[in-house]
């Protein structure tokens, strides 16, 4: 080999070397601050739960992390407002609390959400995760409305083997017999003779079907409106996800839920006159 061929060589070598070293520290780096982020996570939890300051003082003489967001959490804590009534839930022992300071004023079991994902095509892909950090009870319902998302028709078109159709007001469905219509706020059928059957109200597992499709109602719509299924109370905390009773009490203890936090309807009806709207709620 001559001069000239082994020094190309020997270049092309190190360069693959330098290569190597530097996706190496890359890595490292990322692993680092992975672990820091999580170190963070769970000590900024314990303090939640255990209304320590301290824990989150050692955070950031340890890590660095004296930042805006950093400051604002520690100013909305439990411990800067110890007068202050608040929820806590463990995700992992499926456990709610209801504190002020270090008291527990209530505590029962939860189910929370399974985690589990659903691709719907060109109808969408959801992912059933219980949103975790701080949140607030921003409304109060007795005797709530539930009013399904898409994924819950895509849910159960799966179960079945069906397909889905969305129907607008106004807008009509054949079904060889008649058609599939809206009229005042219902979703009818109306047959070949002119006689018009309101399809009744709507039930979990017994959603309207025609065609081999799954028949989706417009929003506003009786059929869109599911009683029963978030049980007696609800605290609502935005964006879809709330704190609720539920119609399946032996899913309770589980992680099973399509994200919200159900509770049995005996615990949320002592729950829910002991706390204001405006509640802080941690989710770890």
């Amino acid at each position: 080999m001559s001069i000239r061929s082994y020094v190309s060589h020997g270049g092309k070598m190190v360069w693959l070397l330098l290569l190597g070293f530097v996706a190496a520290a890359a890595a490292s780096m990322l692993f680092v601050g992975k672990t820091i982020d999580l170190r963070f996570q769970r000590d900024v939890n314990r303090m939640v739960y255990n209304d320590n300051l301290d824990v989150l003082r050692g955070i950031k003489a340890q890590e660095g992390l004296l930042t805006d967001s950093l400051r604002r959490l520690m100013t909305s804590t439990p411990g800067a407002a110890a007068d202050q009534p608040y929820i806590v839930v463990s995700m992992a022992d499926h456990q709610l609390w209801f504190k002020k300071g270090k008291n527990v004023l209530f505590n029962a079991p939860v189910a929370t959400g399974s985690g589990k994902e659903l691709a719907g095509g060109s109808e969408g892909q959801w992912r059933f995760e219980t949103p975790r950090g701080r949140l607030a009870v921003q409304g109060k319902s007795e005797n709530p409305a539930w009013v399904p998302p898409d994924w819950h028709y895509v849910e159960q078109a799966r179960k079945k083997g069906l397909g889905i159709v969305h129907l607008s007001s106004g807008q009509s469905i054949p079904t060889g017999d008649g058609v599939i219509t809206t009229s005042g706020g219902e979703v009818v059928k109306r047959l070949n003779n002119g006689q018009v059957i309101n399809l009744g109200d709507a039930k979990e597992g017994h959603e309207i079907v025609a065609g081999g499709n799954i028949i989706v109602p417009p929003y506003g719509t009786t059929q869109r409106r599911y009683m029963g299924v978030l049980g007696t109370r609800r605290l609502e905390l935005g964006n879809g996800y709330g704190i609720h009773g539920t119609d399946h009490p032996e899913s309770i203890g589980q992680s099973v839920s399509h994200g919200c936090v159900r509770m049995r309807n005996g615990d949320i009806e002592k729950l829910y006159p002991m706390v204001p709207v405006g509640t802080p709620v941690y989710i770890y």
